[in-house]
């Protein structure tokens, strides 16, 4: 397998979005009585799935079927904070149709449930862009564990070794690292300080303009 394959996170990566993320989980938490600090959750939590944060702040004595009532809760209040501000970064589209002229094969890995990326690939029509898509409902554990991008890297045939991981989390860099695959951070919503311990981030970005399809596959 010798084919180069970019693959992207959603959240914060593909869409401007964590903030709306934060913002959700904190109103979903205050109504229960929780209070928390907005950059610190965020630090705890971006690129976790939601089951994972709710059982870790909830405790192992919340069934299953209760963390996912839960869950789908939360989302549901994010897409109605976020659907009237829904937008690809800067750049996007027309990185990634560069990306998709010159062969590069082209996967979502992320840790969102299903109807988030409906709301946001197809909402937006952007899954016409990717040979394949998986989320939180397709890998047993989420990041910083590889799982997901393991998979997405599987179902377009490519060696993780000439993958390229599109973040914006350091806990989806850890992921990407464990999975043995180099990355672009985008800058959406922590400084590139937050990657600094990261000997896989081959390039810091604030948006898609800023990159070159050519020099990231120069670097695989």
């Amino acid at each position: 397998m010798t084919k180069s394959a970019f693959i992207f996170d959603m959240d914060g990566t593909i869409v401007d979005n964590m903030a709306f993320h934060t913002k959700s989980w904190l109103e979903f938490f205050a109504r229960r009585g929780k209070e928390y600090e907005a950059e610190a959750f965020f630090r705890e939590t971006a690129g976790a799935q939601g089951r994972e944060i709710l059982r870790d702040r909830l405790g192992s004595d919340v069934s299953d079927e209760e963390i996912a009532a839960l869950a789908a809760e939360k989302d549901a209040l994010y897409r109605e904070m976020y659907g009237p501000h829904r937008a690809a970064i800067q750049g996007f589209d027309a990185f990634v149709t560069a990306a998709d002229d010159k062969g590069v094969a082209l996967a979502v890995a992320t840790s969102a449930p299903p109807k988030n990326i409906v709301f946001t690939l197809d909402e937006l029509d952007l899954r016409r862009h990717f040979a394949a898509v998986v989320g939180a409902a397709d890998v047993k554990q989420g990041k910083p564990h590889p799982d997901v991008f393991l998979k997405a890297a599987e179902q377009l045939g490519a060696n993780p070794a000439d993958c390229i991981v599109f973040e914006d989390a350091p806990m989806g860099v850890e992921a990407a690292r464990r999975a043995g695959m180099r990355a672009v951070v985008i800058t959406t919503t922590l400084p590139a300080a937050s990657f600094a311990e990261f000997d896989n981030v081959i390039k810091i970005v604030n948006d898609y303009d800023e990159l070159s399809v050519e020099d990231l596959l120069a670097a695989l």
